[in-house]
């Protein structure tokens, strides 16, 4: 009997990819004429589909199912009735592969109970089914039902479920439970049941950088016990990169090459390049980035946008721009953190105006902006003193749904006060928790300590250090000596002695200009005694006074007032 010959088999994988292909459509178009909606259609009869249960196998039936993502009740619907065919005349059963891509399915739409019951039973608690269930409740932020799920598991399985344990882990470190992570990493690795692999140990180390612990990360990766694939290289060197740790970050870069199959690629090399432009040494990240493409690694996305970023900070961004177009010409497409940085690169070249131009031609352009790119704007905007047009940004982040930072806030608050529009920084201040953000002591501090600074309107400032203190802000030295010049030049000593006095009890020093404001009010008022107990007082009380200083200012007010016949 003679055999096919190559052109012969691929001619018959195509038409058997055919056959499935047509099979995949007509079950489709039939559940679709069908449509069920929820868990339990019993209005539904399934002998539409009878037609195709001689031709079931599970690819047939994986395929199906992948084919139903946007409607996981359809997808379910022929699951259900491929389990209970009748007539079955190929005796078709699902395996472990069916059920692995029906669990995918529901919990990708998060139907986390209609698969628990699938599960249930269908008795499928495998340790990789468990373990996409675990990875869903922790992606929902559900930690609970994750550890709850994976001790269910363990106990099944008797310990041996690599694929929760790793799960598990993941889980744990995407929310930031670094240590109880380490509890259950430490666990497998003293129960010996199962033996932990490269993405155990990974799991950890990306959980110890993430928190800024990179030692601790490389403890546990000169402590595995399996050979570190690229992974785990490229974990560790980002760890170090963030920590600014460039010498570590390339000896572990030595190392890798080092390895007889383990070799850097774009993400190691962009890793790096990013970690140099982010501490300004730009020069070795461009040696960096030769080496990348004489190695063959083509840069992507991340690797422009750190080059991007980097001519940016040293206000090249003409180079950036042209960057840009060389990026869009090799098929890269650049994103929002592409424009952040030449947006942030104008600022810092003072090009103020043609920033500006750059936001609105963004805007015009439909791409979706974040309080970052607000906040560019706004600072440039305040370096121009146009608080105004500052301000009205904030109202446009409103209507889009953008939340502010107290930070852009204070900096319009900041040149309203130098500019004298104080009332409208009075005004914003008290507009700020009706915009959805709260001030904070920075805000309260630059509005009152500018109006102590302007007379009549020390009322307006009670009523602000009134509405501070119920919002938990306490007032700091730097206030206290704000107010008490406030009220002084105010001509009201009672208010300003009752505000030293507070200053002095909490162990405020008020500085020495306000000191001798206050001085020259009370001498002037013929208040000498009482200027001289509160200064004895503050001497007391108050451990970091400067007494010699404190006490030459009260004499020289002394004398000078004596001279005028007080």
């Amino acid at each position: 009997m003679a055999m096919p010959t190559t052109a012969a088999r691929t001619l018959t994988r195509q038409r058997r990819s055919s056959d499935l292909t047509s099979l995949v459509t007509n079950i489709t178009s039939c559940l679709q004429t069908l449509t069920p909606q929820n868990l339990n259609p019993k209005h539904i009869n399934p002998t539409p589909l009878n037609q195709f249960s001689s031709h079931l196998d599970s690819n047939l039936v994986i395929e199906v199912i992948k084919e139903q993502q946007p409607n996981p009740y359809q997808a379910l619907f022929f699951f259900n009735w491929a389990s209970n065919l009748n007539p079955n005349p190929k005796k078709y059963t699902h395996n472990h592969q069916c059920y692995v891509a029906i669990i995918d399915l529901l919990l990708s739409h998060s139907l986390f109970s209609i698969a628990i019951n699938l599960l249930e039973k269908h008795g499928m608690f495998s340790d990789l089914i468990v373990s996409k269930l675990i990875r869903a409740y922790g992606y929902s932020r559900d930690v609970k039902g994750a550890i709850f799920w994976f001790h269910k598991v363990k106990a099944i399985q008797q310990g041996k479920c690599l694929f929760s344990w790793n799960a598990i882990l993941g889980v744990l470190v995407k929310v930031s439970y670094i240590s109880l992570a380490k509890t259950f990493f430490d666990q497998i690795l003293n129960d010996a049941i199962v033996k932990p692999d490269v993405s155990t140990y990974t799991a950890m180390m990306r959980g110890f950088c993430k928190v800024g612990m990179v030692e601790d990360a490389r403890k546990v990766f000169d402590e595995m016990i399996c050979e570190p694939n690229l992974i785990s290289y490229n974990t560790l060197i980002n760890g170090y990169c963030k920590k600014g740790d460039m010498e570590n970050a390339r000896i572990f870069f030595c190392r890798m090459m080092e390895t007889n199959d383990c070799f850097p690629d774009t993400v190691t090399y962009s890793t790096l390049i990013d970690g140099y432009c982010k501490k300004g040494e730009f020069d070795e990240a461009m040696k960096w980035m030769d080496g990348m493409l004489i190695r063959g690694c083509k840069p992507n996305l991340w690797t422009y946008n750190a080059i991007i970023y980097g001519l940016c900070l040293r206000g090249n961004v003409d180079e950036a721009r042209k960057l840009l177009t060389k990026m869009r010409l090799n098929g890269v497409k650049e994103n929002a953190v592409t424009h952040l940085s030449i947006l942030k690169g104008l600022s810092v070249a003072e090009k103020s105006d043609e920033a500006i131009r750059y936001f609105n031609k963004m805007i015009r352009k439909g791409m979706k902006l974040d309080a970052k790119e607000y906040g560019v704007v706004i600072n440039v905007y305040c370096k121009m003193r146009k608080p105004d047009e500052a301000a009205s940004l904030f109202k446009k982040m409103q209507a889009e749904g953008i939340s502010r930072s107290v930070g852009c806030f204070n900096a319009v608050l900041r040149i309203l006060m130098e500019t004298g529009e104080l009332d409208k920084a009075v005004f914003l201040l008290r507009q700020e928790k009706n915009m959805g953000c709260l001030p904070n002591f920075v805000s309260y501090s630059t509005v009152i300590c500018g109006l102590c600074r302007t007379q009549g309107r020390m009322r307006e400032v009670a009523e602000l250090v009134d509405d501070m203190l119920q919002d938990g802000f306490e007032m700091d030295a730097t206030m206290y000596s704000c107010l008490v010049s406030g009220y002084c030049d105010a001509d009201n000593e009672k208010m300003a002695m009752r505000v030293f006095y507070e200053s002095i009890n909490k162990n405020y020093v008020i500085n020495v200009q306000s000191f001798l404001v206050f001085i020259n009010l009370m001498c002037g008022k013929g208040k000498v005694f009482e200027a001289e107990q509160i200064l004895k007082e503050m001497c007391r009380k108050c451990s970091l006074v400067d007494v010699d200083s404190y006490q030459s200012v009260l004499h020289d007010q002394l004398n000078k007032h004596s001279g005028r016949g007080i």
